[in-house]
């Protein structure tokens, strides 16, 4: 039989029950086209903006600061709250042709020119700021503040950001809750230590991507004819009669905000060092709330620029879109009970849009020094736009074993018992 329209099976009597769905193997033939090998279109997305003083619109003071809980930035001085204008719009996935690159996510062509000498408007004196530490400065004559605007070629300067919401004291109560869920199994000693005095608010490098893509997937999938018993009492076998179909999916994919790490140290999972892992379970964003890049978000935080390219990136982003473009087909399958196995699949991509962005997390640490001198540095990450909290906490191995033996002496008995009686 086959389904090449996307039309679902013949009506068929309801089943009493449904077999579990079998699991697809490796397909080789699966694939992602790339967008024509053209020179990208690079859009311009500096605010224009010179360095050095970033003022309050009403007073002319630098002393600005994050507003916790609404995003908007506000004057130290006048008290004046105030939001810099929202991102441009731009283009919807589904109209994107070849590749388009924000200015903020170009190649990082000078990694070790992280030295901007920024001169200052208010006394005259030049500041030197080092963009692996920081993105402002106060000068050390006047003491305004300082800011890098202008977009340098060592990923320090992205096209857009997300404002911290969640305050410091949000933070804290979404981790101290996370950790104290998770005492039972902790280690004595961390739990002795344990304190959230010490969590910072960190911008951390992304790459948020945009594309219009195409999908075409075939393969084979079951319906369940007929489920039925045989044999007599405890000896019973559940049988069923499965219609094999000829199926296929072909269709436009409109991928929005799909956001991928840019800092080579957080890509690299070890996890027997560290467990920055974690980042990737507080997702998602609200990147379609991105503002364009202004250094005055990034007072009171930290930042961590952005190093690698998207040259380097793109096997990655052509697994995920494929990902999705899977999860899209399944979905329109479901009257296929007995599972689907996708023998071809192949996405091109007609149009991707590259920006670079700053997204806000608050991080806490832990170094846990172990027998032999082994340090493993535990991170509880916290999403400053959502809350949504993942990380590690040190683990008491001798207390999980003692609990796990009890267990297994309560169990085994049991086991046997029930054996017995059947």
């Amino acid at each position: 039989m086959s389904d090449l329209t996307g039309f679902p099976p013949p009506a068929r009597p309801a089943p009493t029950a449904v077999p579990p769905t079998p699991l697809a193997p490796p397909n080789p033939n699966q694939r992602v086209g790339a967008v024509a090998q053209t020179a990208p279109t690079v859009v311009d997305t500096s605010s224009g903006k010179a360095d050095g003083l970033n003022k309050c619109p009403r007073c002319g003071s630098t002393d600005i600061a994050t507003q916790p809980g609404t995003g908007k930035l506000r004057c130290n001085y006048c008290r004046f709250v105030f939001e810099p204008p929202k991102a441009a719009d731009s283009p919807k996935a589904e109209t994107l042709e070849g590749e388009t690159v924000g200015s903020g996510a170009a190649d990082i062509t000078q990694p070790e020119n992280t030295q901007v000498t920024i001169k200052c408007q208010g006394c005259g004196a030049e500041v030197v700021v080092d963009a692996n530490e920081s993105m402002t400065a106060r000068c050390h004559w006047c003491r305004q503040i300082l800011s890098i605007e202008h977009q340098i070629p060592n990923g320090a300067v992205p096209d857009i950001l997300l404002p911290f919401l969640l305050s410091k004291e949000q933070a804290r109560a979404h981790i101290e809750d996370f950790v104290r869920k998770r005492t039972f199994f902790a280690n004595g000693t961390f739990k002795r230590e344990f304190t959230t005095a010490n969590i910072t608010g960190v911008y951390l490098p992304y790459l948020v991507v945009d594309a219009n893509a195409h999908s075409n997937l075939k393969g084979q999938a079951g319906h369940v004819a007929r489920r039925y018993q045989r044999g007599s009492k405890d000896h019973k076998r559940t049988y069923y009669d499965i219609d094999i179909y000829d199926v296929g999916r072909d269709f436009d994919l409109a991928v929005n905000g799909l956001t991928v790490e840019a800092s080579s140290e957080k890509r690299n999972v070890d996890i027997w060092s560290n467990t920055n892992n974690v980042i990737n379970a507080i997702m998602p964003f609200d990147v379609e709330k991105a503002i364009p890049y202004n250094g005055n978000y990034l007072k009171g935080f930290t930042s961590e620029r952005r190093d690698t390219n998207i040259d380097e990136l793109k096997g990655l982003v052509d697994t995920q879109i494929r990902d999705i473009a899977r999860f899209q087909a399944n979905d329109s399958t479901q009257s296929y009970d007995a599972g689907i196995r996708w023998e071809s699949e192949e996405t091109s991509l007609r149009g991707t849009q590259w920006r670079a962005a700053y997204l806000p997390v608050w991080l806490y640490s832990y170094l846990e020094v172990k027998g032999g001198g082994k340090r493993l540095l535990h991170y509880v990450a916290v999403n400053a736009r959502t809350g949504e909290t993942m990380g590690s906490v040190p683990v008491d191995v001798k207390r999980l074993f003692a609990v796990a033996a009890v267990i297994e002496l309560i169990a085994a008995p049991i086991g046997i018992l029930i054996m017995l009686m059947s």
